[in-house]
């Protein structure tokens, strides 16, 4: 089998059979008025499948809470209207031979006060932030916690009901869960801040009552990330140990799978090993990983980025230092960019550049 070959041959993890080891990464959409997927969206999504992405994680989708959302349009997982919408983006990726799971989002102090899409309302964080001496993020209380824990299981139950292969819980990029998780967002005293088992406390939380509410054997997918928009040299751990501590809880929590994100797939996680996170991530916990970060592009800029060869990816495929492929930009730019990386056409694939943001094609 070639290096090709084995990343578009089938694969089974657990439960989860998938046509190929390509997925879709969650990016941001923003075209779902009133928080309901449309026929468009659900073309969007076929595209990809059929033209051989295995597995594609959607754009993030809202739990049930007012201040969960940080963008216009963003799709909702509750609800008769959007969850009808997604049984139907479900039905055409299935036809089209792909696998789909939502990615579970809340964007947490993301929202501020007077922003849309809800402007009337603070946001929600671990923290209070005060601006211009208004409270623009509320610090959430113990009951907030408890509530949101229960909107994250219920989204996921939701998802499980209407036909989704798994759950992504959306653990990484400064957005809610991974507030709670870094010491520069989570200033709290409580039981769920201070050292770092209690700011963990509210992910594995979520982890444990998704896994209560779909049972065993649905997958359960965590994103999680060192960087921040804000800060692209954040660290969640310095060093395998401390990563330890934050992975093995939440494998014991119910995971299945760790999709780890870079910035750029080939960046080594810690001095004295070519592992990247997702490398990590498998070693610490036995369980397949994801990794994801400018595959297939020269550059990790959001303005502009040319199509590359993806040859050193693949033998770090083929030593098993991980299992699935996530492929962003390069997938907005073109639907049929697995197809032709298959086909060995990369000098007729599309570009990426910033326009490709507010597509749907």
């Amino acid at each position: 089998m070639t290096l090709t070959e084995l990343l578009f041959a089938p694969v089974q993890l657990g439960n989860l059979r998938l046509p190929n080891r390509v997925v879709m990464a969650p990016m941001t959409r923003s075209h779902s008025p009133g928080g309901v997927p449309t026929a468009e969206v659900a073309a969007y999504y076929a595209r990809r499948a059929a033209n051989g992405v295995g597995l594609i994680i959607t754009e993030g989708v809202l739990v049930e809470d007012e201040a969960a959302a940080g963008y216009p349009d963003c799709p909702h997982l509750y609800g008769d209207a959007a969850l009808a919408g997604w049984g139907r983006v479900i039905e055409a990726v299935h036809a089209a031979g792909g696998r789909i799971m939502p990615q579970i989002w809340h964007v947490g102090e993301t929202h501020r006060l007077g922003a849309d899409p809800c402007p009337h309302i603070a946001g929600l964080g671990p923290s209070e932030v005060v601006e211009d001496g208004k409270v623009v993020v509320r610090a959430m209380t113990e009951a907030d916690v408890a509530r949101l824990v229960a909107a994250f299981a219920a989204a996921a139950r939701n998802a499980q009901r209407i036909g989704f292969d798994g759950v992504e819980i959306h653990g990484a990029h400064g957005y809610l869960v991974d507030q709670f998780l870094w010491e520069h967002t989570n200033r709290r005293a409580d039981g769920y801040g201070g050292n770092f088992a209690n700011r963990l406390r509210f992910a594995v939380e979520i982890v444990r009552a998704v896994r209560e509410a779909v049972g065993e054997g649905f997958p359960i997918v965590f994103r999680y990330s060192q960087w921040k928009p804000q800060d692209y040299q954040a660290r969640l751990a310095d060093t395998p140990e401390q990563l330890e501590k934050l992975l093995l809880p939440l494998r014991e929590a119910g995971v299945d799978i760790f999709h780890a994100s870079n910035r750029r797939y080939q960046d080594p996680e810690f001095p004295g090993s070519e592992l990247n996170l997702a490398g990590w991530s498998k070693r610490i916990t036995g369980c397949p990983a994801i990794t994801v970060g400018s595959i297939g592009l020269d550059d990790p800029s959001w303005t502009m980025a040319n199509p590359t060869g993806i040859d050193p990816l693949l033998e770090r495929l083929a030593r098993r230092e991980f299992d699935l492929v996530a492929v962003g930009r390069a997938l907005l730019a073109d639907h049929a960019w697995a197809r032709k990386i298959r086909e060995g056409r990369l000098a007729e694939v599309t570009p990426y550049t910033k326009a490709a943001l507010n597509r749907l094609d």
